[in-house]
């Protein structure tokens, strides 16, 4: 259904409200001339109801048409939607998996570093260590 909801179906009663009939025997007070005058005109206004009816049919149809179309539109939008949503998300997770790759390559290299710093973090204490006893040395010596 779409989302405003149904479309009523139009019906000739609803525009024309109840057809009145003719009550036998109202017709014989009348002369023959208005007789068939008001035949006439119940006829034509019996045409005229059934073509606005036909009309109204018409109407309806379409509506029913149209829904189906749109129905079948929905459908096929969907799809497309739900297609091009599944292309987008394998470009992300290539992309995604690409970007690992790089994030990996980046962080060994990290790691390297760190490695690296350690052992010059290692060796400068080593040299501090050095410098501190031969400054220790150098001081406990007796001045001559």
């Amino acid at each position: 259904l779409p989302p405003w909801g149904p479309a009523l179906p139009l019906t000739c009663g609803s525009v024309f409200g109840p057809r009145t009939e003719v009550v036998p025997g109202a017709e014989a007070a009348l002369d023959a001339p208005s007789s068939r005058y008001f035949a006439s005109l119940d006829a034509s206004v019996g045409d005229l109801q059934h073509r606005a009816q036909h009309l109204i049919d018409n109407v309806n149809r379409s509506r029913k048409e149209d829904h189906n179309v749109m129905s079948t539109f929905r459908d096929s939008l969907l799809l497309k939607v739900s297609g091009l949503a599944e292309q987008l998300e394998e470009r992300l997770f290539h992309l995604y998996g690409i970007h690992n790759e790089l994030i990996q390559e980046r962080l060994q290299e990290l790691a390297e570093v760190m490695e690296r710093v350690g052992e010059a973090e290692a060796e400068l204490r080593q040299v501090c260590r050095t410098v501190e006893a031969a400054y220790r040395d150098l001081c406990l010596q007796p001045e001559s």
